[in-house]
């Protein structure tokens, strides 16, 4: 009898309104966002790595239409053509400091967008920063809203898990969510990678997902 064969099949990420999950951590921006009022018509979405910024910058651009770059093709981008739609997401825009055309770049599509349109910004760190060189630039993004995100609590982290593992139609103990919480990396993509590293080694294995997988899985991902 041959043995089964565990396809890794990736669950699709989506950024609609339905799968963000809001927590503490996250309630204050997505209202800075929703609510519009974005001082010179900029917002700079701030935080550490895996608190969501990616997420909410993708639903807030899916619901408005609005074009998403990363900040590190700025460099060779056409500020006119960016700017046709009279919006633009710019995710990792701390990465055009110290790269004086992607700066000029920037400076230009600001002045194209702002205050009449919209310009949405995620980095990690708060503009002052960024380590910008290009003063007029610096001095306009420094004028933009903030919102920042913080690190995954419990419930997100628990409303995460428990959606990642309905998307692969895997049914766990109810116990394992806080099990994992307590012990994961406290991030949305440490989380989806966990998911996926539980799904594969149940299937490959043909075992339940259980709290002794789990410890096995995650011993692997720190020790990897």
């Amino acid at each position: 009898m041959t043995g089964q064969l565990a396809f890794d099949l990736p669950a699709r990420e989506t950024f609609r309104r339905e799968d963000f999950f809001v927590s503490p951590a996250n309630a204050t921006a997505l209202a800075a966002l929703d609510a519009g009022d974005w001082p010179g018509g900029k917002l700079v979405l701030t935080g550490p790595a895996g608190s969501g910024k990616t997420h909410l910058a993708r639903l807030w651009a899916a619901e408005t239409g609005t074009p998403v770059i990363p900040g590190t093709t700025l460099g060779d981008a056409d500020p006119q053509a960016l700017a046709a739609t009279g919006r633009l997401v710019i995710e990792g825009a701390d990465a055009v400091a110290g790269h004086a055309t992607a700066e000029v770049a920037l400076f230009h599509l600001h002045n194209l967008l702002c205050p009449a349109g919209r310009l949405l910004l995620t980095a990690r760190h708060p503009v002052r920063d960024w380590g910008l060189t290009l003063p007029d630039l610096h001095s306009r993004l420094s004028a933009a809203g903030v919102a920042t995100l913080d690190l995954p609590d419990d419930a997100l982290l628990s409303a995460v898990l428990v959606k990642l593992f309905a998307d692969r139609q895997v049914t766990v103990p109810p116990t394992l969510i806080p099990w994992l919480v307590a012990r994961m990396e406290r991030s949305i993509a440490a989380a989806r990678a966990l998911v996926a590293e539980l799904d594969a080694k149940s299937l490959a294995e043909r075992r339940p997902i259980s709290q002794k997988l789990a410890a096995e899985v995650l011993d692997k991902m720190e020790d990897g």
